[in-house]
Order: structure tokens, then C-alpha cells, then sequence
């Protein structure tokens, strides 16, 4: 199985360097000079500083280079999912590894896929994972999820290492919503630690978040062991916990006194919980689903209001059970 990229970015690239150790793959980066420079210099320097990629890797600029693979890993951020992949080759194997909702839609990625490329089969890679360690083969553990189980086994076949390890689910929305809400609830997780309000709080916040996208991701189809696995609580607790996180970092400067608008225009990478946000509510409104984190972190982006103000709301939520 010939693998490929899409997306040169960080977690991209440090896929494609796992993905190497079983054979050669090509690396789609949208910018040429960042795709020569990779073949080059054997390096990313601009999104995977320090890490030395193999020699199987080739960057390519022409989306079309990928016809030569059998399995395309689409790493390009949520929002540009439907776009890229209506012009990638018809007919390859799609593992989706963006963690988003698509904003016009409200459409998971494993949803927006079959309408752009109803032929190909389709995969979710989701799970606790920080690009840096992965691509230095740190031990990492993943879901892959997918409804076609040879296909699960082909890839898994493909892409597993020692420490690269990956567990089968056939619940693609699970590990899907998963990875979505995980991303605004990191947002919130850093306002917390921006302003100094220490463990006991980002614990607490971090329980009742799991049980926010707990109540979304049933209401949307969901299993429960799937949503308490890797691609949920896993990947959850990681995201929240460290501000090598793109959307915790985010939520730090916010709980810091800076404005989104600054934040986000000063970021290469795309802290995707900025653009799930304001979509999870919309989609958790229609669903009946109470959320009332992500509706914090939406007003926290949109100037709505004041970081104390946030916080002091939701403080003052009216004692309730904890099972709700």
C-alpha cells in the first residue's frame, strides 16, 4: 500500500514520517517552496522544526502526484477538507485526520467526504497526539476508526509501529466528535490556566467538558465506550493539559487579556476550535443539547464578553446532578 499526504503542516508531517518506516510516501504541501525545501534539506522547518524526516518522504506541490498512491491521509485543516479533496485523485482510500466541524454545514468530516468522493472508502485517525513526539517515536496510541473492517485491518497493517499504536473501532462519528469537541473545550481549559486559577479548576472543567460532549456526541449517534476511549477522553485530557496544544495556547492568551482577533491573526497554524465553536453550539442547539462551556468559549471569541464575566457565569450555575 503506497501511502499519501495532504498537508504539509505539523501533524502531516510527522504522519508522513511514520508512514515512512513502511515504504515510501508522498507529502502534498500546498506551498512549492516549502515541498523543495523538504526534499532539500530533509527537514520542515517551518511546522516540524528540529526533526530530521526520512529519505522515503517526497513533498510534492501537485495534488495530482497523489494518483500513485492507494490511500491518501487528508491532514488539511476541517474548513478546506471538501475543497482539497474534490481535486484529489477519485477512487484512493481517504483517512480523515482533521478534527472539525465543517461551518456551512455542520457536516463531520466523514460526512462531507462521501459527497466530494462517494467511491472511496473512508477512515477516521483520531487520538491523544502531539506531532513532535510522534514524528521522534514517542509512544503514541490512536483510534482508527472506519465501518469497513478489511479496510480498518489494511491500514492499521500499514501504518502501526511499536509506538505507533493503533486500536480499531468501526464508530466513525464517535471518534470523529471526539477530536471536534475536544478542541473548544481545550480553549476554555487554557482560559483557566491564563488566568491563574489553578488545577482543582481546569480538573473540574475537563470532567464537566467530557460530559458536554458526552450528551453531543450520543444525541449525534455516538457510542459511549468510544467517547470515554482515545479519541474522546484521551485525546481530551492531553489537549487540555499543555499548551503545546494549538487551542489551549489560544485560550491562555485569552484568560491573559488579549483579544481572539490578535491571537488568531498572529498564528501559521489553525487552532481549529476557533472556527468549531460558534458551529458545535449552532448543531448542539438544533440537537437540544445543553453545552454551556462551548456557549462560554463562543462569547470569549466573538467579544461578546469579558473573561470574568465568562467565568463568573458559569460559576454561578445553579447546583445540578452530576449525571446530567
Amino acid at each position: 500500500m503506497k501511502v499519501g499526504v495532504i498537508g504539509a503542516g505539523a501533524w502531516g508531517t510527522a504522519l508522513a514520517q511514520t508512514a515512512a518506516a513502511g515504504g515510501e510516501v508522498l507529502l502534498w504541501a500546498r506551498d512549492p517552496a516549502l515541498a523543495e525545501t523538504i526534499n532539500r534539506t530533509r527537514a520542515n522547518p517551518s511546522y516540524l522544526a528540529g526533526v530530521p524526516l526520512s529519505g522515503r518522504i517526497r513533498a510534492t506541490p501537485a495534488l495530482h502526484d497523489l494518483a500513485a498512491c492507494d490511500t491518501l491521509l487528508v491532514v488539511t485543516p476541517a474548513q478546506f477538507v471538501r475543497s482539497v479533496l474534490a481535486q484529489a485523485p477519485a477512487g484512493r482510500t481517504l483517512v480523515l485526520c482533521a478534527k472539525g466541524i465543517e461551518a456551512e454545514t455542520g457536516l463531520l468530516m466523514s460526512e462531507v467526504a462521501p459527497q466530494v468522493r462517494p467511491e472511496a472508502p473512508v477512515a477516521v485517525l483520531s487520538g491523544p497526539s502531539f506531532a513532535h513526539e510522534v514524528a521522534a517515536g514517542q509512544p503514541t496510541a490512536l483510534t482508527l476508526a472506519c465501518d469497513d473492517e478489511q479496510a480498518c485491518s489494511e491500514i492499521c497493517a500499514r501504518l502501526a509501529l511499536p509506538a505507533f499504536r493503533l486500536y480499531r473501532s468501526s464508530d466513525v462519528v464517535g471518534a470523529e466528535i471526539g477530536g471536534a469537541v475536544k478542541n473548544v473545550l481545550a480553549i476554555a481549559c487554557g482560559v483557566v490556566a491564563g488566568l491563574g486559577l489553578g488545577e482543582n479548576a481546569r480538573a473540574a472543567l475537563i470532567s464537566r467538558g467530557f460530559a458536554e460532549m458526552s450528551r453531543f456526541g450520543i444525541a449525534r449517534g455516538a457510542r459511549p465506550d468510544t467517547l470515554a476511549g482515545l479519541a474522546g477522553l484521551g485525546d481530551l485530557v492531553l489537549t487540555c493539559s499543555s499548551t503545546q496544544s494549538r487551542n489551549f495556547s489560544l485560550g491562555v492568551g485569552l484568560g491573559r487579556g488579549a483579544s481572539a482577533k490578535e491571537l488568531l491573526a498572529d498564528r501559521r497554524t489553525v487552532a481549529e476550535g476557533a472556527f468549531t465553536a460558534p458551529v458545535l453550539r449552532r448543531e448542539a442547539a438544533a440537537a437540544d443539547v445543553e453545552m454551556p462551556i462551548v456557549e462560554a468559549v463562543c462569547a470569549l471569541l466573538a467579544g461578546k464578553a469579558a473573561v470574568p464575566e465568562v467565568v463568573g457565569a458559569l460559576l454561578a450555575r445553579p447546583p445540578r446532578s452530576e449525571d446530567r
